[in-house]
């Protein structure tokens, strides 16, 4: 199979390519823009799309913040209805505590024992954010306060609150109960 006449397939190549005279490169013309109704279509159609997706995007991004916000919100107030129900043994220990304090002859003992345990009270409605209402001496406030009485005095002046018959709470800022009081009526 030796031939000599057969040459390498590289020399042929090479042969042919430097034959053929030089061609010039096809000049490349610009592309136009031709725009069918078709095209128009399918463009307005991926607008509508994206379109959708961006509000849907949005949708979804705001949803996830208010259900972040509502857990939050209510692993906040979750215990709520037992602080609620605390309220009155706090208010209750430490009506207690007051009135063994001041009578006479009481055992020194079991003032120390109930100042022990509403102490440890007083802490655990502050590690809860639970807050006593001021109100005594301040403008009465409906949105924190109840008013049960109203005294006409020339003391206060109208609108004032002059006493306090209950403690109202904040948990966390929210009002859990509203404080029970005697507003002034000034008859001046």
């Amino acid at each position: 199979m030796d031939d000599p006449n057969l040459k390498p397939q590289e020399e042929i190549l090479s042969q042919e390519t430097s034959q053929e005279a030089p061609q010039e490169a096809p000049q490349e013309v610009p592309a136009q823009k031709v725009e069918t109704p078709l095209m128009a279509s399918l463009q307005n159609e991926a607008a509508l799309h994206k379109d959708k997706y961006v509000r849907l995007l949005a949708e979804f991004d705001n949803m996830r913040k208010r259900h972040e916000r509502e857990r939050v919100e209510l692993i906040k107030y979750a215990h709520e209805e037992v602080i609620v129900e605390c309220l009155k043994l706090y208010d209750d220990l430490e009506r207690s505590l007051l009135a063994f304090k001041s009578k006479e002859g009481t055992d020194a003992n079991l003032v120390r024992g109930l100042e022990l345990v509403y102490n440890n009270m007083k802490e655990l409605m502050g590690k809860y954010e639970v807050k006593p209402i001021d109100t005594k001496g301040k403008p009465f406030d409906p949105n924190t306060q109840e008013v049960l009485m109203q005294e006409e005095t020339s003391e206060f002046p109208d609108g004032v609150v002059m006493e306090e018959l209950e403690k109202g709470y904040t948990l966390g800022g929210k009002v859990v109960r509203t404080a029970k009081v005697k507003v002034a009526k000034n008859i001046n």
